[in-house]
C-alpha cells in the first residue's frame, strides 16, 4: 500500500481550447475537473494502475468535499484533515500543441493545531504503508522543516519515504535521510545553486543530494528522460512519445510507478519512464492505466549519456 501526503491539495479545472489568445472570450473545445495535488496525482495513479493506496490530506470549505468525493469515486481511500481555510481551486488552459497554462492559488493557511493533526493522522496509518510519498509545495502555515519532521516519525514507524518537494523544504528534509527525492531538472539545479546543461550535470548535483542525506535520486528530465542515482550506480531511461497532450501530473505518474513497482532499480526507473510518457498522452491530469502503458516505448541504460546535452536546460 503507498501513502500519500498531499500538503497543499487542491480542486484542478483544465479548458483545452484551439488557441489561448490574451483579452479574448475564448470557447472550450473541452473541459474536466480533477483532484490535485501532488501526492493526489500519485494517489490516482497508483490506483490506476491497480494497487492500494490511501490519500491523507487537509480538506476544507466546499471545495475541500468536493476533492474527498472525487477521490472516493476513483476509488482511492482518503484520511481527511478538517481545515478552516478553503481547499484552492487551480485553473489550467491546454492548447493543441502541448502548451500549458497555469493558474495555481496559494491555498489556505494552516494553524499549527492543524499541522499537528495532519503529522498525527501520517503516524497513525504508517505502519500499513510500503511507501509514504511526501509531495507537493507546502502551504501557508507549515514551516520548511515540516517535511524533515515528517521523514523522521514515518522512518520511526519503519517506513519508506519517497518526497517530492523542492527548494528550502526540500534541503532541509535531507538530513533525514529520506529514501527517495525526485526533483525536476529545475528543482535539481536550484537545489545545487548552479545552471545544468547536460546529463552528465543531473548526476552530478544528483550525488550532491546525496550527499547531502538522500539515499537515492529519480530526477526527471523532462523530453530528455529520466535519472536514477542510488548507492548500487546510476541509470538513464527515457521513451518515445509522438503526441504530448498534456504534462499536468506527469512527473506524479512517474514517481507512483517507481513505487509500485518496488522504488528501487532499473526495472522500477523503466516503470517511472513508462509512466511518465503514457501520462503525457492523456488530457488535463488523467492518470494512466496499464492499458495505456507502452514497455516497448520505454529504454533504460546503465551507460548514461553524460555529454547529451538537455533540451531544455535548467538554471
Amino acid at each position: 500500500m503507498i501513502l500519500t501526503v498531499t500538503p497543499n491539495p487542491s480542486l484542478d479545472r483544465t479548458y483545452e481550447v484551439p488557441t489561448l489568445m490574451r483579452g479574448e472570450v475564448l470557447r472550450a473545445t473541452s473541459d474536466r475537473m480533477d483532484p490535485g495535488g501532488k501526492g493526489v496525482n500519485v494517489s490516482r495513479a497508483v490506483a490506476a494502475a491497480g494497487h492500494d493506496t490511501l490519500a491523507v490530506l487537509p480538506l476544507g470549505g466546499a471545495p475541500g468535499a468536493l476533492v474527498a468525493e472525487l477521490l472516493r469515486a476513483e476509488g482511492i481511500a482518503v484520511a481527511p484533515v478538517p481545515v478552516t481555510g478553503q481547499t484552492r481551486s487551480n485553473i489550467s488552459v491546454a492548447e493543441p500543441d502541448g502548451a500549458l497554462t497555469k493558474i495555481n492559488a496559494a491555498g489556505p493557511e494552516l494553524t499549527a493545531t492543524e499541522s499537528e493533526a495532519l503529522l498525527d493522522t501520517v503516524r497513525a496509518h504508517s505502519a500499513d504503508a510500503d511507501w509514504i510519498a511526501c509531495c507537493g509545495s507546502l502551504p501557508r502555515g507549515l514551516a520548511p522543516e515540516w517535511y524533515a519532521a515528517l521523514v523522521a516519525r514515518a522512518h520511526e514507524a519503519g517506513a519508506r519515504i519517497a518526497l517530492d518537494t523542492s527548494g528550502p523544504s526540500l534541503l532541509a528534509a535531507l538530513r533525514e535521510r529520506p529514501d527517495v527525492v525526485k526533483p525536476n531538472a529545475e528543482e535539481l539545479a536550484e537545489a545545487v545553486g548552479r545552471p545544468l546543461t547536460t546529463v552528465g550535470d543531473a548526476v552530478e548535483a544528483a550525488e550532491e543530494l546525496r550527499a547531502l542525506g538522500a539515499r537515492s535520486v529519480l530526477a526527471s528530465l523532462g523530453a530528455d528522460g529520466q535519472l536514477l542515482i542510488t548507492g548500487a550506480g546510476a541509470w538513464f531511461g527515457s521513451a518515445t512519445v509522438d503526441v504530448v497532450r498534456s504534462n499536468v501530473g506527469a512527473g506524479d505518474a512517474s514517481l507512483a510507478g517507481f513505487l509500485a513497482a518496488g522504488g528501487e532499480g532499473p526495472e522500477a526507473l523503466a516503470a517511472a519512464v513508462a509512466h511518465g510518457a503514457a501520462a503525457v498522452r492523456l488530457p488535463g491530469s488523467v492518470m494512466p492505466t496499464p492499458a495505456d502503458l507502452d514497455p516497448a516505448a520505454v529504454t533504460v541504460t546503465a551507460d548514461v549519456p553524460l555529454d547529451r546535452t538537455l533540451t531544455e536546460p535548467a538554471t
